[in-house]
């Protein structure tokens, strides 16, 4: 797939233009002016840095959708406590089944059955909590596994797909988490920073600036 460049190239024009500005000006602003000017820029940076993650990911997701084929069997069947669900039939003990087996899972430290049953609660129910929840935890063992791409891919779906879910500055928090693991400083901390910044009053927040503050 081909990367998107325009909005990047946007950000390096904006800090072009910005320093050029403070070559043409140093001789009439103040330092201190300047410094907040540069702050600023920092800070709108960090924000667009987040939305061309949000639109990469959505992009992505939307050319991996247009080539699935969407024909699909008719009959989707899993068994639950010795009984079959069928696809399009919304079984609300079956529901509760899935999700819990899954929590269960998690509990007894089978991540692979854990991971199974997450994902075929977010393919066949209409939840939204229990699904932000999915995608959450999906995240979560795709980190113990070392699949980096994929648990931000999953933190990245729960965020744009449940904005307002609880677990959403968490999510913001653990991609920070994912960059310092691979060792992209910058962006971990633009990431902290945004989670501070944007949820203040969240627990993610004050993990986030107890890392800020191990970095420095």
């Amino acid at each position: 797939m081909k990367e998107i460049f325009f909005i990047p190239s946007f950000l390096f024009f904006l800090i072009f233009s910005v320093f050029t500005v403070q070559a043409e000006d140093s001789d009439t602003l103040p330092a201190d002016i300047l410094f907040l000017k540069i702050q600023e820029l920092e800070v709108e940076i960090a924000d667009l840095r987040n939305k061309v993650e949000s639109q990469s990911y959505l992009i992505k997701k939307l050319i991996d959708e247009s080539v699935i084929n969407d024909e699909e069997d008719s009959l989707n069947t899993l068994p639950i406590n010795g009984n079959l669900r069928f696809k399009g039939m919304e079984d609300i003990k079956s529901k509760e089944d899935v999700f819990e087996g899954a929590v269960q899972a998690l509990e007894d430290q089978d991540l692979e059955k854990a991971f199974s049953l997450f994902s075929y609660f977010i393919e066949n129910f209409n939840d939204n909590d229990k699904k932000a929840i999915s995608y959450f935890w999906l995240a979560e063992i795709s980190i113990i596994q070392n699949n980096l791409d994929a648990s931000q891919n999953y933190f990245m779906e729960l965020i744009l797909s449940y904005p307002n879910h609880y677990r959403v500055p968490l999510a913001h928090k653990k991609i920070g988490d994912i960059f310092l693991k691979k060792n992209d400083l910058i962006k971990a901390k633009e990431k902290y920073n945004f989670v501070v910044r944007e949820y203040p009053n969240d627990t993610a927040s004050s993990l986030a600036l107890q890392l800020l503050k191990n970095m420095e």
